[in-house]
Parts: C-alpha cells; sequence; structure tokens
C-alpha cells in the first residue's frame, strides 16, 4: 500500500492512461460518425445517378491509393497488422512510427471514410484499431520518468480499445487484445489496461446508447433437426472463409504473377480497375454490395430474408477487390455481411427458414471466426451485437469450428500480414509502399 500510494509517477501514469483511454473512444465515436455520413452521402448520390459508380468508384479509389502511397503508407489496408508490428520486439521507438503514430491516425480515419464515401464494400471497425492505437502510444509524450507502464501495454490497451468502442463491446475487446494483439497481460498493470479498454467502450456507450447494433435476436426452441444446418454453416462458413483469407494473403503479397507485377508497377492505375470491377459488381447486385453491409445485415436478422441472386458471392467479390486496391479499409463488416448471408442461404437450403435468425448468427461468427481465425473474439463480437447470450454455447462451438476449418486451409490472415508490415523495414520485396521518412520524426525516442 505505502508503495502504491506513496509513488506519485505511479498515480500520473494511471490518470495519463485512462485519459488517454477516454480520448481513444471518442477519436472511435468520431471515426464512426464520419463513416456514417461519408456512406450516406454516397447512398444520396447512388439514388439520384445509378450510373454515378462507374465514373466516381474507380477515380475514388485511384486518388487514396496515390495519397495513401504517397502520404502515409503506414495507413494502408485494415490496420490491425501495423498494430501487431508495432508490437514486435524486433521494432524499435523510431520504427514504430512507420506504424502507429498520432499522424497516422488522423490520415488512417479520413481516408477510410474517403473509401466508404466511394461505396467501397469495407468496415471501419479494423481502422478503429490502429486509430485507437495511434492515440494511446501518443500517451507516452507525458508519462513521467520511470513510468510503470510500458509502451507494449499502451498500444494493447489501445488496439483493444478500437474493437471495444467500434463495435460498442468492451468484452470483445479485451478478448481481442488477449487472442490478437497480445498473448499474455504485463500482470503489474492488466487491471490499468483493462479499466482502458471498458472506458473507451464506455465513450461509444454515452455517444450511441446501451444498445446493441443489430437489437435483439429472437431464438425460437430450436429442433433436434436444428444440428443438421448448425454444421452445415459451421463447416461452410469455415471453408468459405478459410478461402477468402487465403486469397487475401495471396492478392496482398504477390509479386510474381502479372497481375501483381503490375499493381507494384501502376498501383493507381490498378486500384482505378479495382473500382471498376467494384461498380459492375454494385449495379449487378442491385447496390446490395455497396458499402460495409450493415443494413443488409440488420435486415436479415429482422426477418427480412429476400436476397439479391447471388449475394454471398457478389459481396466475397466485392471486398476482395476493395481490400486488394490498396486503400484503407477494414474486413470485419463485410465478413458480418457475408456470414450473415451464408446463413440466410442454409437455412433455405435446409427448409429452417422458422430458425433463420440463429443460422444468421452462427454464420457471422463462423466467418468472422475464420478469417481472423480468432474463434474467440469472433463469437463475443457477434453475441454482443445481436445480444446472443440465449446462444452463448452454439456461437462458440460454430466460432471454434469455423476457425479450425479455416487452419486447415490458410495461415493465419492478420499473422501472415504483419510479416508483410515487418518487411518495410528492410525494403524487401513484400512491400506494399516504401514508407515516407517524415513518419520517423514524427515518433519521439519514448521516455522510460
Amino acid at each position: 500500500m505505502r508503495d502504491d500510494l506513496g509513488d506519485w509517477r505511479i498515480w500520473m501514469s494511471r490518470l495519463i492512461v485512462l485519459t488517454f483511454a477516454a480520448l481513444a473512444g471518442l477519436s472511435v465515436v468520431s471515426f464512426t460518425w464520419l463513416c456514417e455520413h461519408a456512406l450516406s452521402a454516397f447512398g444520396i448520390g447512388l439514388a439520384h445517378a445509378w450510373w454515378l459508380p462507374f465514373l466516381w468508384t474507380p477515380a475514388c479509389l485511384a486518388t487514396l491509393v496515390w495519397v495513401t502511397r504517397r502520404y502515409a503508407a503506414g495507413a494502408t489496408g485494415s490496420g490491425i497488422p501495423q498494430v501487431m508490428a508495432a508490437l514486435d520486439p524486433s521494432v524499435g521507438d523510431r520504427e514504430r512510427g512507420m506504424f502507429v503514430s498520432l499522424r497516422l491516425s488522423i490520415a488512417k480515419a479520413v481516408l477510410t471514410a474517403g473509401g466508404l464515401l466511394g461505396g467501397l464494400a469495407m468496415g471501419r471497425e479494423g481502422p478503429s484499431v490502429q486509430i485507437a492505437a495511434g492515440v494511446m502510444h501518443h500517451a507516452r509524450r507525458y508519462m513521467p520518468q520511470g513510468a510503470p507502464v510500458s509502451t507494449h501495454g499502451l498500444l494493447v490497451a489501445g488496439g483493444a480499445a478500437g474493437i471495444a468502442a467500434a463495435f460498442n463491446a468492451p468484452l470483445a475487446g479485451i478478448m481481442f487484445a488477449i487472442e490478437e494483439l497480445s498473448r499474455r497481460f504485463e500482470q503489474r498493470n492488466s487491471g490499468l489496461i483493462i479499466a482502458g479498454i471498458v472506458l473507451a467502450g464506455l465513450m461509444a456507450v454515452s455517444a450511441f446508447g446501451n444498445s446493441t447494433y443489430f437489437g435483439v435476436i429472437r431464438v425460437p426452441a430450436l429442433a433436434p433437426g436444428f444440428l443438421f444446418p448448425a454444421l452445415l454453416v459451421t463447416l461452410a462458413s469455415g471453408a468459405l472463409g478459410g478461402l477468402f483469407s487465403r486469397l487475401l494473403h495471396a492478392s496482398l503479397t504477390d509479386t510474381s504473377s502479372r497481375t501483381g507485377r503490375w499493381r507494384q508497377a501502376r498501383p493507381v492505375a490498378f486500384a482505378g480497375a479495382c473500382g471498376l470491377g467494384i461498380a459492375v459488381i454494385g449495379w449487378a447486385s442491385g447496390g446490395s454490395t455497396f458499402g460495409s453491409g450493415y443494413e443488409y445485415t440488420k435486415q436479415l436478422l429482422d426477418g427480412h430474408t429476400d436476397l439479391p441472386l447471388l449475394y454471398v458471392t457478389l459481396r466475397f467479390v466485392a471486398t476482395w477487390l476493395a481490400v486488394w486496391s490498396g486503400v484503407p479499409g477494414g474486413v470485419f463488416a463485410p465478413s458480418l455481411a457475408i456470414g450473415a448471408g451464408l446463413g440466410v442461404d442454409v437455412a433455405v437450403f435446409a427448409g429452417f427458414e422458422g430458425s433463420s435468425s440463429a443460422l444468421i448468427a452462427l454464420g457471422m461468427a463462423g466467418f468472422l471466426a475464420a478469417v481472423t481465425q480468432a474463434p474467440l473474439t469472433a463469437f463475443v463480437i457477434v453475441m454482443e451485437m445481436v445480444d446472443g447470450h440465449a446462444m452463448v454455447l452454439t456461437l462458440m462451438a460454430a466460432a471454434l469450428g469455423a476457425s479450425l476449418v479455416s487452419r486447415w486451409i490458410s495461415r493465419p490472415l492478420y499473422t501472415s500480414l504483419m510479416h508483410a508490415q515487418l518487411a518495410r523495414l528492410t525494403g524487401s520485396p513484400a512491400n506494399d509502399a516504401e514508407p515516407p521518412k517524415s513518419l520517423d520524426s514524427t515518433s519521439p525516442p519514448a521516455r522510460h
């Protein structure tokens, strides 16, 4: 007690961590607001001119890729691999600014919102991880000499706070910190880190209310015959999610094929071509593949199970093209939308339309777990987003089963992309873009 209460540096460090945790949560809230308005603006434009995406989406992607590669190379893609790279022991204090910084957080927010303004089938949750981690990383500037909180702890707290605030799900943030960002917490500061994650989640609750994203699913009494469609959803989501993860990894790291060489040599033109493909797919799907997919997922859970023809396939390809183009953006929300569509397809195929909401939730948890290979985080996210506490064991089983199937098909996506990010330090061919030198100068040496 004497050590804990008598050292002012401990209390100052705690105050700084909690203050920046609140700021990280508020930054994600602001980012969410920006993304929602960007997507709404695209919807307004689409309603007035069906042909607009054929011009606007390719131009938007080409511009975003040019800006990203020239001014913020560390902001490309999801953002989770960058945070994982920043946590790698081989990364020094000066090099860490290539992956997380306050400047990158601002760039990530603006560029991701720009992608949604272009109608891309991407999400904001992965970028929220990098944004919040950059805000928390900035806290080290204000830590007193000899502060007990390490840079590693700040980054773990920030990344997890991003998930907690993005999904309005603090428990999911804690699971994400343990399962994806760090295999263990620092024992001395585990309580402080968890408190910071929860505080960031409370910022989202204060802004959006203590409600779930998709409402409360009503799960009817499940007959014994439900086991077959539930198993089918698990296997299908695991296999499709594993293929999706493998496809993303191959696309983002390939430099030997003709397409890979074109992407590396002319990234802006390649992004424009991807944008044209996304516009064509959006037109073919009646606009259902534009955006993150939250609205369609909510409609499916509400019982409106009329999907456009080949919805799952078209959204799968649209999301792949958006990620492959190299713009900032995540895959969490599109993965939930694909999993929801898969659940509907299985419900129709097996004649279980009456239990479609349960199968939709299983598809969401299964596909997200298969893509991320983080089953505990996936099932907790879905459970909190649909208030599916009545399905805890079922969701957990689906997530674990789908993740196992995915591991037979693909290596962990974020771990593979993290190594590609670390390759930027040595300038190896895995580079997606050369990091701007100015980023290093924005990160002062950490004070310990």
